[in-house]
């Protein structure tokens, strides 16, 4: 299984090694090349949404990026992704991608002071680890999203069909749940 990591900024590498991991081959996508390689599935990662959001226009894979969400690949958006992905972002009029139907606030927690660790519970999975910087979290989701994890009465981690979003950074920790869950459940 070949799983594109987005590497334009953020924390690309460290999803790299959890899929390594877990046993896929990750590549790193840049430009537009590195798409041409073909893979199974998509990881946007997190780091700073605006930059990466600018970044992925400027070199030229929105269009492509859109083109597979839409067809059907697989994605998966820690943090960032899960606000790239996001069709509404609260007191924002940007959208990035829109595909996955949820509203989020940024820095949710606060700025960087705001970041914590949690264990809570992913899906029917038992407990989870779980750190947040920074995150966002999901304010409103429409009906056919399946809300997966919930911290302190907040969405953090939702599917909706082949889409996977989480405001927490699972490839921080040891745990592979959370990569395992969208690696067996919605790519394979």
């Amino acid at each position: 299984m070949r799983v594109g990591v987005l590497a334009l900024q953020g924390g690309f590498a460290e999803h790299l090694r959890s899929l390594a991991r877990w046993g896929a081959e990750g590549i790193q996508i840049r430009n537009r090349t590195d798409m041409a390689k073909g893979f199974d599935a998509l990881i946007i990662p997190g780091g700073e949404s605006t930059t990466i959001g600018k970044l992925v226009k400027q070199a030229g894979l929105y269009e492509p990026i859109l083109a597979l969400i839409a067809s059907g690949l697989p994605v998966f958006g820690t943090c960032a992704g899960m606000i790239l992905l996001a069709s509404t972002i609260e007191n924002d009029s940007t959208v990035h991608f829109g595909t996955f139907p949820i509203t989020v606030k940024r820095n949710a927690f606060g700025r960087q002071l705001g970041s914590f660790h949690a264990i809570g519970k992913f899906g029917e999975s038992a407990a989870v680890p779980m750190t947040f910087i920074r995150a966002p979290v999901i304010t409103k989701a429409a009906d056919p999203v399946r809300v997966l994890t919930e911290i302190n009465g907040h969405i953090v981690a939702a599917q909706y069909g082949k889409l996977l979003v989480t405001a927490f950074h699972p490839e921080l920790t040891d745990d592979l749940t959370v990569h395992d869950y969208f690696l067996n459940n919605l790519v394979r």
